[in-house]
């Protein structure tokens, strides 16, 4: 039996939930919408009603009354005092506050923040449920993990059919994509280079957008693997591209190179994180799910447990022609190690025999991604709710 989120607001403009707690004025419909994010204190539109909205999950919004009161969190910003933000009314009717945050920061720190300000306010600690981009959210009370970009993608994707699966002899190895520069990710991708895995394979790597990511900011040990100068070396060549789409391009969701998914083998996944905040959870984004819609084997050179995370959701992942053994190893530089070995492995099969025992799995992915996610957020409520 399905439940209903029962949304209760400031205010309603154009059908949609004005960004709570929001200082920033701007209507739906227009650029400046989606602008929330850069003025404080970063709360955004809240995407989980649009995913109701999208997948026709029960859901209400209201004015005044009683249910849940939505949070939606651009970036969780440990200098924001959010219950000192929230209307009074809020706690007076009893009103569970709900956080929802599609990124993968450390959701104990999180809930370690928001229980001090609770204290400080004199606020029960369960007065807030907080919904997270990373799998260790299941494992803290009061939060709940939400596989957030699966439908993002799903959305923004959607006028994009599902590629057909090419059964055809291709003409590249791997995709490879980096739009965004960190130091772990130059690191996997100079290794590659180095060890003559790209060859003859689609990959980029842009170093002109940039996360204020430090040399020391790398989960992965660059002396241990003695790469230091071919990493400086891979950097001085760089940019680095295999299509003429603009950066800007690569972030739209709406457009996919096709060839990408339907000229080579496997999908090398370079996910936004290597480690998740020390968190020790898992946290996947549209990259991944990029690949499952597209008809194509992957590998993810992410966190560990980021397979794991997949088989939860129902996907499968190749678990019978890939040593997938590297998403349970915790120390960073030996699970890229173990990674390697498992892309080495890949590239030495016949891989037209290889796709092919791939081939049963990329459509129950396919198939699973392009069905309603209307059963992901019946899960997701009852979990709230327990």
């Amino acid at each position: 039996m399905d439940l209903q989120f029962n949304f209760v607001t400031d205010r309603i403009i154009k059908d949609k939930i004005y960004p709570s707690l929001a200082r920033w004025e701007a209507h739906p419909y227009t650029p400046e919408w989606r602008l929330f994010v850069k003025h404080w204190p970063n709360t955004v539109p809240f995407e989980l009603l649009e995913h109701c909205r999208t997948h026709n999950f029960p859901h209400s919004i209201a004015g005044s009354g009683t249910g849940v009161y939505p949070i939606g969190i651009g970036f969780f910003n440990f200098d924001v005092d959010y219950f000192k933000l929230i209307p009074y009314w809020v706690f007076e009717n009893k009103n569970i506050i709900l956080f929802y945050y599609h990124e993968g920061d450390n959701p104990y720190r999180i809930k370690q923040r928001l229980d001090q300000l609770c204290k400080e306010h004199n606020l029960p600690s369960d007065c807030y449920r907080f919904i997270s981009g990373n799998t260790a959210a299941d494992g803290i009370p009061g939060f709940a993990y939400f596989s957030d970009h699966e439908l993002l993608y799903w959305h923004r994707n959607k006028e994009v059919p599902v590629t057909p699966i090419n059964i055809k002899p291709r003409k590249r190895i791997f995709t490879a994509l980096s739009r965004t520069h960190k130091w772990w990710r130059a690191t996997v991708m100079a290794d590659l280079v180095r060890n003559g895995l790209l060859y003859n394979s689609y990959w980029s790597y842009n170093t002109a957008v940039a996360l204020n990511d430090l040399p020391e900011d790398n989960p992965i040990e660059v002396d241990t693997l003695e790469i230091r100068s071919a990493i400086d070396d891979f950097l001085k060549g760089a940019p680095y591209t295999c299509d003429l789409q603009t950066s800007d391009q690569h972030n739209d969701h709406s457009i996919i190179e096709t060839a990408h998914y339907t000229d080579a083998y496997c999908n090398i996944v370079l996910e936004t994180h290597y480690d998740a905040d020390q968190s020790g959870g898992a946290f996947l984004t549209e990259k991944t799910f990029k690949p499952i819609k597209h008809g194509q084997p992957f590998i993810i050179v992410g966190c560990p447990g980021s397979l794991e995370a997949l088989r939860k959701l129902g996907y499968r992942t190749f678990d019978n022609v890939m040593d997938n053994s590297y998403d349970l190893e915790i120390n960073n530089t030996r699970r890229w190690q173990k990674l390697l070995t498992t892309i080495r492995d890949v590239q030495q099969r016949d891989l037209l025999a290889w796709f092919e025992l791939c081939r049963d799995d990329i459509e129950h992915n396919q198939n699973l991604f392009a069905s309603s996610k209307h059963s992901r957020l019946n899960n997701l409520l009852t979990k709230l709710n327990s």
